[in-house]
């Protein structure tokens, strides 16, 4: 038992290190250069839209360990802290839950695409086509 709950731990960390650098990113045509760890969060807790003087149109990956590290570090709350704001936000018309990527490829170009477009990678898949915004530690 005690060696099963090791390897179990073990593994926790690993998949939390394999996702240690996420970054968040826009469109390389976006105009926005930089944001700040508090603009993530308002963006992601659904408290703004503003974008570079334009809406916001959010990105998630459907992967949750990504995702669990990503809001973890960009609004310190849990996936499920978040799903509860969203559909409170949602019942009460008051905003849209990000979109879905099914994979980084899939997000990337999803972003790339528009310049109002915000989401968040592995730092190891950005390329050309995508700027980082912010580096969450």
């Amino acid at each position: 038992m005690k060696f099963t709950a090791k390897i179990l731990l073990a593994a926790i960390a690993c998949t939390s290190l394999a996702y240690a650098d996420v970054v968040v990113i826009v469109s390389s045509k976006s105009s926005v250069a930089a944001l700040s760890k508090e603009q993530v969060a308002d963006l992601y807790l659904g408290k703004s839209q503003e974008l570079g003087g334009g809406s916001a149109v959010l990105f998630d990956l459907s992967d949750d360990s990504i995702k669990n590290v990503f809001y973890d570090k960009a609004t310190g709350r849990s996936l499920s802290q978040i799903k509860a704001t969203w559909s409170k936000l949602l019942f009460n018309g008051k905003g849209l839950p990000p979109k879905e990527a099914a994979n980084p490829a899939e997000l990337k170009k999803a972003i790339a695409a528009n310049p109002n477009a915000v989401g968040y990678l592995d730092s190891s898949a950005v390329d050309a086509s995508v700027k980082v915004v912010l580096k969450l530690d």
